[in-house]
């Protein structure tokens, strides 16, 4: 499970969770989202943000990509997006 690979970090799962759902799904920038943290009385530098993207997003996507429903485009077929 996704929570499992958050054992051993600073931060809960939540919270890196929650960050990285919201800078793939809303077009916010990592310095946005160090300030919407730190509004909520989160201290985290937005670079942390970048890491967390970078590593889980794969990981997520991998999980969601099969309950997504494949469009059709041009009369084709494609991947889901």
């Amino acid at each position: 499970m996704l929570f499992s690979s958050f054992k051993w970090k600073h931060y809960e799962g939540e919270i890196i969770l929650l960050n990285v759902r919201w800078y793939l799904k809303y077009p916010l920038s990592y310095r946005n989202l160090e300030e919407m943290m730190a509004e909520r009385g989160i201290k985290v530098d937005h670079t942390t943000i970048m890491r967390w993207v970078h590593q889980y997003s794969p990981e997520i996507e991998k999980k969601i990509r099969r309950h997504l429903r494949p469009t059709m485009i041009h009369g084709g077929l494609m991947k889901p997006i």
